[in-house]
Protein backbone atom coordinates (compact mmCIF):
# COMPACT_ATOMS: atom_id res chain seq x y z
CA UNK A 1 0.00 0.00 0.00
CA UNK A 2 1.35 3.32 -1.22
CA UNK A 3 1.62 5.65 1.79
CA UNK A 4 3.15 9.20 2.00
CA UNK A 5 5.69 10.23 5.23
CA UNK A 6 6.20 13.24 6.89
CA UNK A 7 7.57 13.70 10.69
CA UNK A 8 6.60 16.97 12.33
CA UNK A 9 8.64 17.11 15.96
CA UNK A 10 8.65 19.61 17.86
CA UNK A 11 9.72 20.45 21.85
CA UNK A 12 6.52 19.47 24.21
CA UNK A 13 5.39 22.70 25.62
CA UNK A 14 4.12 22.67 29.71
CA UNK A 15 1.13 20.50 29.62
CA UNK A 16 -2.24 22.40 29.85
CA UNK A 17 -4.20 22.58 33.03
CA UNK A 18 -6.19 19.49 33.25
CA UNK A 19 -9.70 19.24 31.90
CA UNK A 20 -12.15 18.48 34.17
CA UNK A 21 -14.96 16.73 33.17
CA UNK A 22 -16.95 13.69 34.64
CA UNK A 23 -15.75 10.01 33.79
CA UNK A 24 -18.55 7.87 33.15
CA UNK A 25 -18.17 4.25 33.82
CA UNK A 26 -20.54 1.43 32.57
CA UNK A 27 -20.18 -1.49 35.22
CA UNK A 28 -21.73 -4.97 35.41
CA UNK A 29 -19.58 -6.64 38.16
CA UNK A 30 -17.83 -8.57 35.09
CA UNK A 31 -13.96 -8.73 34.92
CA UNK A 32 -13.91 -6.66 31.50
CA UNK A 33 -16.03 -4.12 33.26
CA UNK A 34 -13.47 -3.44 36.49
CA UNK A 35 -10.81 -3.23 33.74
CA UNK A 36 -12.53 -0.30 32.44
CA UNK A 37 -13.10 1.18 35.77
CA UNK A 38 -8.78 1.18 36.46
CA UNK A 39 -8.52 2.72 33.05
CA UNK A 40 -11.48 5.30 34.30
CA UNK A 41 -9.26 5.71 37.09
CA UNK A 42 -6.44 6.12 35.73
CA UNK A 43 -7.64 8.82 33.58
CA UNK A 44 -9.78 10.48 36.62
CA UNK A 45 -6.79 10.61 38.47
CA UNK A 46 -4.56 12.77 35.55
CA UNK A 47 -7.27 15.03 35.14
CA UNK A 48 -8.70 15.38 38.71
CA UNK A 49 -12.35 14.47 37.20
CA UNK A 50 -15.10 12.63 39.12
CA UNK A 51 -16.13 8.91 38.13
CA UNK A 52 -19.58 8.30 38.30
CA UNK A 53 -20.17 4.42 37.98
CA UNK A 54 -23.30 3.60 35.99
CA UNK A 55 -24.72 -0.03 37.14
CA UNK A 56 -28.37 -0.72 35.32
CA UNK A 57 -30.62 -2.88 36.45
CA UNK A 58 -32.05 -4.44 32.98
CA UNK A 59 -36.19 -4.30 33.05
CA UNK A 60 -36.47 -7.49 30.40
CA UNK A 61 -34.59 -9.46 32.28
CA UNK A 62 -36.97 -8.98 35.39
CA UNK A 63 -39.64 -9.00 33.26
CA UNK A 64 -38.28 -12.02 31.67
CA UNK A 65 -37.79 -13.92 35.62
CA UNK A 66 -42.01 -13.47 35.70
CA UNK A 67 -42.34 -16.45 32.91
CA UNK A 68 -42.95 -19.80 34.50
CA UNK A 69 -40.64 -21.07 31.45
CA UNK A 70 -37.61 -18.52 31.92
CA UNK A 71 -34.78 -20.42 32.53
CA UNK A 72 -31.45 -19.12 33.58
CA UNK A 73 -27.76 -21.40 32.91
CA UNK A 74 -25.13 -21.40 36.20
CA UNK A 75 -22.04 -19.67 34.76
CA UNK A 76 -20.00 -22.52 36.29
CA UNK A 77 -22.06 -25.80 36.30
CA UNK A 78 -23.83 -24.87 33.22
CA UNK A 79 -27.05 -25.91 34.87
CA UNK A 80 -30.22 -24.71 33.53
CA UNK A 81 -32.37 -23.59 36.69
CA UNK A 82 -35.96 -21.65 36.76
CA UNK A 83 -35.78 -17.66 36.76
CA UNK A 84 -36.86 -16.45 40.41
CA UNK A 85 -37.58 -12.55 40.47
CA UNK A 86 -36.90 -12.19 44.09
CA UNK A 87 -33.91 -14.19 44.24
CA UNK A 88 -32.50 -11.76 40.71
CA UNK A 89 -33.20 -8.95 42.86
CA UNK A 90 -31.75 -10.03 45.66
CA UNK A 91 -28.52 -10.35 43.28
CA UNK A 92 -28.73 -7.17 41.52
CA UNK A 93 -28.60 -5.25 45.27
CA UNK A 94 -25.04 -7.63 46.07
CA UNK A 95 -23.82 -6.21 42.97
CA UNK A 96 -24.92 -2.87 43.46
CA UNK A 97 -23.32 -2.67 46.96
CA UNK A 98 -19.96 -4.98 45.61
CA UNK A 99 -19.65 -1.94 43.09
CA UNK A 100 -20.28 0.92 45.78
CA UNK A 101 -17.14 -0.78 47.65
CA UNK A 102 -14.72 -1.23 44.09
CA UNK A 103 -15.25 2.64 43.70
CA UNK A 104 -14.57 3.76 46.71
CA UNK A 105 -11.87 1.41 47.24
CA UNK A 106 -10.30 2.02 43.50
CA UNK A 107 -10.73 6.07 43.60
CA UNK A 108 -10.80 7.54 47.43
CA UNK A 109 -7.17 6.76 48.43
CA UNK A 110 -6.77 9.49 45.33
CA UNK A 111 -8.66 11.75 46.55
CA UNK A 112 -11.21 11.24 43.32
CA UNK A 113 -14.94 12.60 43.78
CA UNK A 114 -16.52 9.10 42.88
CA UNK A 115 -20.20 7.74 43.57
CA UNK A 116 -22.60 5.09 41.97
CA UNK A 117 -25.37 5.50 40.02
CA UNK A 118 -28.57 2.67 39.91
CA UNK A 119 -31.14 2.90 37.54
CA UNK A 120 -33.57 0.33 36.60
CA UNK A 121 -35.29 -0.02 32.59
CA UNK A 122 -33.26 -0.09 29.24
CA UNK A 123 -29.63 0.23 29.14
CA UNK A 124 -28.96 2.64 26.59
CA UNK A 125 -31.46 4.65 27.51
CA UNK A 126 -30.86 5.05 30.86
CA UNK A 127 -26.91 5.96 30.05
CA UNK A 128 -27.90 8.68 27.23
CA UNK A 129 -30.02 10.37 29.93
CA UNK A 130 -26.88 10.33 32.40
CA UNK A 131 -24.14 11.34 30.00
CA UNK A 132 -23.41 15.50 28.76
CA UNK A 133 -21.42 16.72 25.89
CA UNK A 134 -18.58 16.86 28.05
CA UNK A 135 -18.50 13.49 29.50
CA UNK A 136 -16.10 10.86 28.57
CA UNK A 137 -18.19 7.33 28.51
CA UNK A 138 -15.80 4.11 29.24
CA UNK A 139 -17.42 0.72 28.35
CA UNK A 140 -15.61 -2.50 29.23
CA UNK A 141 -17.43 -5.55 29.31
CA UNK A 142 -21.25 -4.11 30.19
CA UNK A 143 -22.47 -4.43 26.89
CA UNK A 144 -20.00 -5.84 24.79
CA UNK A 145 -20.66 -9.65 23.23
CA UNK A 146 -18.00 -12.48 24.49
CA UNK A 147 -14.66 -11.79 22.89
CA UNK A 148 -14.12 -15.02 20.78
CA UNK A 149 -17.01 -13.17 18.78
CA UNK A 150 -15.03 -9.90 17.53
CA UNK A 151 -17.92 -8.07 18.12
CA UNK A 152 -19.73 -5.44 19.93
CA UNK A 153 -23.38 -6.06 21.63
CA UNK A 154 -25.81 -4.11 21.11
CA UNK A 155 -25.72 -1.66 24.33
CA UNK A 156 -21.66 -1.00 22.84
CA UNK A 157 -22.79 -0.72 19.41
CA UNK A 158 -26.09 1.92 20.45
CA UNK A 159 -23.96 3.89 22.78
CA UNK A 160 -20.94 4.22 20.82
CA UNK A 161 -23.62 6.04 17.77
CA UNK A 162 -25.45 7.91 19.95
CA UNK A 163 -23.43 9.05 22.90
CA UNK A 164 -22.91 13.08 22.88
CA UNK A 165 -19.17 13.11 23.87
CA UNK A 166 -15.97 10.67 23.67
CA UNK A 167 -16.73 7.09 24.09
CA UNK A 168 -13.46 4.54 25.38
CA UNK A 169 -13.86 1.61 24.49
CA UNK A 170 -11.47 -0.74 26.52
CA UNK A 171 -10.02 -4.20 26.05
CA UNK A 172 -9.86 -6.79 28.83
CA UNK A 173 -6.31 -5.43 29.75
CA UNK A 174 -6.08 -3.29 32.66
CA UNK A 175 -2.74 -1.75 31.46
CA UNK A 176 -1.60 -0.21 28.39
CA UNK A 177 1.25 -2.06 26.28
CA UNK A 178 3.76 -0.24 24.70
CA UNK A 179 3.43 2.16 21.58
CA UNK A 180 2.16 4.83 19.71
CA UNK A 181 -1.37 6.68 20.12
CA UNK A 182 -3.01 6.30 16.60
CA UNK A 183 -5.27 8.81 15.13
CA UNK A 184 -7.59 7.83 12.22
CA UNK A 185 -9.18 10.55 10.08
CA UNK A 186 -10.71 11.13 6.35
CA UNK A 187 -9.99 13.69 4.42
CA UNK A 188 -12.90 15.67 3.86
CA UNK A 189 -14.12 14.93 7.62
CA UNK A 190 -15.02 18.21 10.06
CA UNK A 191 -14.60 16.80 12.85
CA UNK A 192 -10.99 15.50 12.26
CA UNK A 193 -9.65 18.21 14.88
CA UNK A 194 -11.37 16.93 17.80
CA UNK A 195 -10.31 13.52 17.26
CA UNK A 196 -6.77 14.96 16.74
CA UNK A 197 -6.99 17.11 19.75
CA UNK A 198 -7.80 13.84 21.67
CA UNK A 199 -4.96 12.38 20.31
CA UNK A 200 -2.35 14.83 21.15
CA UNK A 201 -3.84 14.43 24.56
CA UNK A 202 -3.44 11.01 24.99
CA UNK A 203 0.33 10.69 23.47
CA UNK A 204 1.10 14.06 25.90
CA UNK A 205 -0.63 11.92 28.85
CA UNK A 206 0.85 8.96 28.33
CA UNK A 207 4.31 10.70 27.04
CA UNK A 208 3.77 8.41 23.56
CA UNK A 209 4.49 8.86 20.00
CA UNK A 210 1.24 9.85 17.62
CA UNK A 211 0.64 8.92 14.22
CA UNK A 212 -2.11 10.36 12.31
CA UNK A 213 -3.02 7.90 9.35
CA UNK A 214 -5.62 10.06 6.65
CA UNK A 215 -7.93 8.11 4.58
CA UNK A 216 -7.20 9.90 1.26
CA UNK A 217 -8.10 9.92 -2.27
CA UNK A 218 -4.06 10.42 -3.17
CA UNK A 219 -1.37 8.28 -1.38
CA UNK A 220 0.24 11.99 -1.19
CA UNK A 221 -1.72 14.96 -0.49
CA UNK A 222 1.02 18.41 0.25
CA UNK A 223 -2.59 20.89 1.52
CA UNK A 224 -3.65 18.27 3.84
CA UNK A 225 -0.46 17.72 5.36
CA UNK A 226 0.01 20.94 5.75
CA UNK A 227 -3.04 21.58 7.80
CA UNK A 228 -2.43 18.87 9.84
CA UNK A 229 1.12 19.69 10.26
CA UNK A 230 -0.20 22.88 11.68
CA UNK A 231 -2.67 21.31 14.03
CA UNK A 232 0.17 18.78 15.62
CA UNK A 233 2.65 22.10 16.00
CA UNK A 234 0.15 23.72 18.04
CA UNK A 235 -0.36 20.79 20.06
CA UNK A 236 3.14 20.65 20.66
CA UNK A 237 3.87 17.24 20.41
CA UNK A 238 5.82 14.92 17.78
CA UNK A 239 4.44 13.22 14.95
CA UNK A 240 4.01 11.08 12.05
CA UNK A 241 1.47 11.95 9.34
CA UNK A 242 0.72 9.14 6.77
CA UNK A 243 -1.80 9.15 3.83
CA UNK A 244 -3.40 6.38 2.67
CA UNK A 245 -5.62 5.69 -0.26
CA UNK A 246 -9.08 4.79 0.52
CA UNK A 247 -9.23 1.15 1.61
CA UNK A 248 -11.56 -0.83 3.35
CA UNK A 249 -11.06 -1.68 7.06
CA UNK A 250 -9.26 -4.79 7.05
CA UNK A 251 -6.18 -2.33 5.14
CA UNK A 252 -6.82 0.29 7.80
CA UNK A 253 -6.75 -2.48 10.62
CA UNK A 254 -3.18 -3.66 9.16
CA UNK A 255 -2.24 -0.31 8.88
CA UNK A 256 -2.75 0.36 12.49
CA UNK A 257 -0.86 -2.76 13.61
CA UNK A 258 2.43 -1.59 11.37
CA UNK A 259 2.29 1.84 13.64
CA UNK A 260 2.36 -0.40 16.53
CA UNK A 261 -0.57 0.91 18.05
CA UNK A 262 -1.14 1.10 21.11
CA UNK A 263 -4.38 2.84 21.56
CA UNK A 264 -6.65 4.09 18.82
CA UNK A 265 -8.80 7.31 18.06
CA UNK A 266 -11.15 7.84 15.37
CA UNK A 267 -14.38 9.78 14.54
CA UNK A 268 -17.66 8.31 14.55
CA UNK A 269 -18.33 10.15 11.56
CA UNK A 270 -15.75 8.21 9.66
CA UNK A 271 -17.19 6.52 6.89
CA UNK A 272 -14.71 3.31 7.64
CA UNK A 273 -17.68 3.18 10.54
CA UNK A 274 -20.26 2.59 7.00
CA UNK A 275 -18.80 -0.72 5.84
CA UNK A 276 -19.48 -3.84 7.00
CA UNK A 277 -17.06 -5.52 9.38
CA UNK A 278 -15.62 -2.77 10.67
CA UNK A 279 -16.66 -2.43 14.46
CA UNK A 280 -15.59 -6.17 14.19
CA UNK A 281 -12.10 -5.03 12.96
CA UNK A 282 -12.12 -2.49 16.00
CA UNK A 283 -12.78 -5.51 18.58
CA UNK A 284 -9.82 -7.76 16.73
CA UNK A 285 -7.30 -5.14 17.16
CA UNK A 286 -7.69 -5.65 20.98
CA UNK A 287 -6.49 -2.03 21.61
CA UNK A 288 -8.41 1.09 23.84
CA UNK A 289 -10.27 2.66 21.36
CA UNK A 290 -11.65 6.09 21.62
CA UNK A 291 -14.68 7.13 19.21
CA UNK A 292 -14.88 10.90 19.03
CA UNK A 293 -18.18 12.41 17.56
Amino acid sequence: MAMADTTVSHKTPEPDPAVVRRILVLLDGSRRSLAALEAAADIARAQQAEVLGIFVEEVNLLRSAGYGFAREVGRSSGVARPMDVDALEVRMQATAEKLRRTLERTLAPWGVAQALRLCRGEVVEQVLGLVQPDDLLVLGGAGWSGISSFKLGSTARGLLRQAPGDVLLWPESRSLPPGRVVVLLNHDQGANHRAVRVGVELARRGQRALTVLVRSEAADDPELLGELAAMLEAGGIAARVRCLPKAGAAAMARAVREEGAAQLVISRQCSLFEQQGAESLLCQLNLPVTITP
